[in-house]
């Protein structure tokens, strides 16, 4: 009963890079908790813990080297939980897709987010707006307090 209390009075956001530029996590990191947006002011906090998170950030385009390090950490986040998928990469694998030359695509990029985990929420964009950032949390803070 104290956890679902304490869910509808706090989030815990845990932000995931699994490659890329790291584009979108400046935007999430430096923008949306930055005072111009300032979201810990509505009590959305980043964490790093698994355990502790509530929503699930995933940005860039999933490597095969973090493929089995996602599916992980999506384990251990508590139920209920969501996941938003930040950016073209971590949506299509955006210009990251092709690389391999030889190699092949598949060699590198594992796929989209929600060939891997599923997938609540996605934020378009290389790289997504905060205002578009802020929108897909407060979607799936939806999905965690109701659910």
């Amino acid at each position: 009963m104290l956890k679902k209390i304490a869910r509808k009075k706090c989030i815990h956001i845990m932000l995931v890079y699994t490659g890329g530029c790291n584009g979108c996590d400046i935007e999430v990191v430096n923008a949306v908790f930055s005072p111009f947006y300032d979201a810990e002011q509505y009590n959305v906090f980043l964490t790093f813990n698994p355990r502790e998170a509530d929503i699930l950030v995933v940005s860039g385009c999933v490597t095969k080297f973090v493929e089995e390090s996602l599916r992980k950490i999506y384990e251990k986040i508590p139920e209920p939980k969501a996941v938003v998928a930040v950016g073209s990469c971590a949506l299509m694998g955006g210009v990251y897709k092709n690389i391999g030359g030889d190699l092949g695509p598949s060699d590198f990029i594992a796929g989209p987010v929600e060939n891997i985990i599923p997938v609540d929420v996605k934020v378009p964009g290389c790289a997504p707006r905060p205002e578009d950032i802020i929108a897909g949390i407060v979607k799936a803070i939806h999905k965690v307090v109701e659910g």
